[in-house]
């Protein structure tokens, strides 16, 4: 962790209400490396300038960026502008746009619509057929 993140989580946490111990339980510090490291966070926790970022540039919040970045769902806005419009294409038209937008080869092609048969009736009627029958079988 470095030490420009570590200051920031420091800074939060004494935003938020810790602060510092009351003096009477604080420990006294007698040594020479108590008296350093004690300058060193006296430093770290004063606001102002963080002299551990490049000169312009702001420490971001972790939670600011998450914000930032969720992902936003859209579904609602989409449908109600589908569902908005209801114009319709004239059939022809959309026929020859889609016959200038397919290619030449055989897979492209839509298949042919085989032309419904009519029901071949007989060519013959029914007066033939009595006709036929007296002449056939030699009845009246």
């Amino acid at each position: 962790m470095s030490a420009s993140l570590l200051r920031r989580g420091l800074e939060l946490l004494e935003a938020s209400g810790q602060g510092e111990a009351p003096p009477g339980l604080q420990r006294e510090r007698d040594a020479p490396r108590a008296a350093g490291t004690a300058r060193r966070r006296k430093g770290a926790l004063q606001p102002g300038r963080n002299k551990a970022t490049v000169k312009g540039r702001v420490v971001k919040s972790a939670i600011e960026e998450y914000h930032k970045k969720k992902p936003v769902n859209h579904l609602t806005a989409n449908l109600a502008y589908m569902l908005k419009g209801r114009i319709v294409a004239n059939k022809a038209i959309t026929e020859q746009v889609l016959a200038q937008n397919r290619g030449r080869k055989s897979k492209d092609q839509p298949p042919k619509k085989a032309a419904k048969k009519k029901p071949e009736g007989t060519v013959f009627t029914e007066e033939d057929f009595r006709k036929f029958e007296r002449e056939y079988f030699g009845r009246p």
